[in-house]
């Protein structure tokens, strides 16, 4: 019969005499690790391309609870073969250059970022089955200069509607719109494409998979169909995942399909200086001003009256800081 712990056992669970060794404050330095960048993240395992050999990771300890994402530049240790089996781990994150992030709800102070050092955010919107959301895209687009992303503007399924009213709508804004159907030819958008780091958020059912498929042949990402009677997409991408593209080069960064994007982490303030032209108006706001129209002595209302911007263009960045408050649900 084995023995029982009683109370009197206690004793031998003290803490260690004053002549135990000490715990050490040294830390490892892992300056000389080698560096590859998160192309996946899959149930607490980390895809990693080190010196192009894509290696399965997990997440050192030390860590804690900060987690690398997509796009992440990471020190690796370990196994750096890539053979079936092998397990590295990520011991560091590298300072990030960018974020992309949003929140679950405008109610909720919690931020997810979703992808890291993103140079360009490409929104994808189809213009039928499902109808576009210009609310959805205002909010993403929100997003996008607050983590002071290149915006572009990528419209599938010319062939079912007119892109007219959307082009109109944000060409003020001054960033780039990109139109494609099926079998379109997509040498502009390669073009926009070409050496930069670009990460593709739309609704589900927009065409994002179907567009990396065109764009990168040997992708094989899941495509879904759009419900006949919610008009809703199906999610087919459950995460991320980083891939290059052909030559010139870059890399796509393909996400999940969203329904809804939180900004309860951005400012009017943060929108509006991400237009060089209209950073120096906000000097002539007062405190706390929202620079949204009829907003008392709004700088954005005198520069258009000094014509040194024109009257489109701020109604139409407004219409982007008006997302902050936009439900897309």
């Amino acid at each position: 019969m084995s023995r029982q712990i009683g109370i009197d056992d206690q004793e031998g669970f003290d803490r260690p005499g004053k002549r135990s060794r000490p715990r050490t404050k040294r830390r490892p330095d892992y300056s000389d690790a080698a560096v590859g960048v998160v192309v996946s993240v899959t149930r607490g395992r980390y895809g990693c391309l080190v010196d192009d050999r894509e290696v399965t990771c997990v997440k050192a300890r030390q860590l804690g609870r900060k987690a690398a994402i997509v796009g992440d530049r990471v020190r690796v240790v370990g196994d750096l073969s890539g053979d079936e089996g092998t397990l590295a781990r990520v011991v560091e994150v590298v300072p990030r250059s960018s974020v992309l992030r949003r929140t679950a709800d405008d109610d909720d102070p919690y931020e997810r970022p979703i992808v890291a050092n993103a140079t360009q955010l490409v929104i994808v919107t189809a213009l039928a089955d499902p109808p576009p959301r210009p609310g959805m895209i205002d909010r993403i687009l929100v997003a996008g200069y607050d983590a002071g992303l290149e915006p572009l503007l990528c419209l599938t399924k010319a062939d079912l509607a007119s892109p007219d009213d959307l082009v109109a709508a944000y060409s003020p804004l001054g960033i780039a719109i990109e139109v494609v159907e099926p079998g379109a030819d997509l040498t502009d958008l390669r073009a926009q494409l070409a050496g930069e780091s670009s990460v593709f958020v739309g609704h589900s059912g927009v065409g994002k998979s179907t567009l990396v498929n065109a764009l990168i042949p040997d992708a094989h990402r899941e495509i879904g169909r759009v419900n006949e009677v919610t008009g809703r997409g199906r999610h087919t991408s459950t995460s991320a995942i980083a891939l290059q593209l052909p030559d010139p080069g870059g890399w796509v960064i393909d996400t999940p399909g969203v329904r809804s994007f939180g900004l309860s982490h951005v400012s009017a303030d943060n929108i509006v200086a991400a237009f060089a032209d209209l950073a120096e108006a906000l000097e002539d706001c007062p405190r706390a001003c929202p620079h949204t129209t009829g907003s008392p002595g709004c700088g954005l209302d005198k520069a258009v009256a000094e014509s040194t911007v024109s009257p489109e263009r701020v109604e139409s960045v407004r219409r982007v800081i008006g997302g902050l408050s936009t439900e897309t649900n």
